[in-house]
């Protein structure tokens, strides 16, 4: 966790150090890595069961198990939305372990990557298990049969999300690793839509997975948190550091670019 000169912002990434911090990393990527697992017990296991009974709520049976043919699938004894469900918190995961593994390059000590880490553990726990609960579930939608309006607009919206954000991040890591790119910002690509694009995306997909959990309400909740958070504290905060380091470079982008977060929104 680094405090910024001349900001009050918090950054969990310190961009001036460049350590490997392998034992950092690794903690990240446990953590990231335990949480289909977890997800999976909430789904299948009733661990998330008996925590709405302790608070008052009831959970919703677990439906009828899906069968794909594929043995390893079908072996989970979920149900279609269930199954989505969990695909969305492996796939969040497996984007996580990507970044951390082979396109990030500064330094991720244990405290960050546990912060950062048990922060998506638990939003993601909070998501299924509002996904399980009758009360807020949203497969009990007005049009209840399979799949869901909000299955549907929560999974185009983590899907668009969630790619944007992966391969925007890959395209600013092959124009870094070229030695005549040093010392200049990438303003490329997807970064050519908005100046913190896979920030954006980050907040896209974030609000689908929760639409896709439970509805409309949470997902705009969740939208907001996400794009409260990096618009007032994630953004200044690397836009500080970028000012610094490109100086009239990232003028210049800022003039081209006018979108920090979202094209043509903000």
């Amino acid at each position: 966790m680094v405090y910024f000169k001349k900001s009050k912002k918090v950054d969990y990434v310190n961009r001036y150090d460049k350590s490997p911090t392998p034992i950092g990393r690794a903690v990240f990527v446990g953590l990231r890595a335990f949480d289909p697992f977890l997800q999976y017990s909430i789904l299948a296991q009733g661990i998330g069961t008996s925590l709405l009974y302790h608070v008052g709520l009831t959970a919703l049976p677990p439906g009828i198990p899906a069968h794909t043919g594929i043995f390893f699938i079908d072996g989970l004894q979920l149900s279609p939305y269930r199954l989505i469900i969990l695909g969305m918190a492996l796939g969040s995961a497996v984007k996580h372990c990507i970044w951390a593994t082979t396109i990030s390059g500064e330094g991720m000590y244990i405290p960050s990557a546990i912060t950062v880490g048990a922060f998506n553990l638990a939003f993601n726990s909070l998501n299924t298990c509002l996904f399980i609960c009758e009360q807020t579930s949203a497969s009990t939608s007005s049009n209840a049969r399979f799949p869901q309006l909000p299955l549907i607009v929560g999974g185009t919206m983590y899907t668009v999300g969630i790619l944007t954000e992966l391969i925007a991040e890959v395209q600013r890591k092959r124009f870094k690793s070229e030695p005549k790119n040093q010392g200049k910002p990438y303003t490329g690509g997807l970064w050519n839509l908005a100046r913190h694009i896979n920030y954006g995306a980050f907040t896209v997909w974030r609000a689908g997975y929760a639409i896709a959990s439970a509805g409309w309400t949470w997902g705009a909740l969740t939208g907001a948190f996400f794009f409260f958070d990096f618009a007032t504290r994630g953004i200044p905060v690397l836009d500080d550091y970028c000012t610094k380091r490109y100086g009239q470079d990232w003028a210049n982008f800022k003039v081209k670019v006018p979108s920090s977060l979202l094209p043509g929104i903000y």
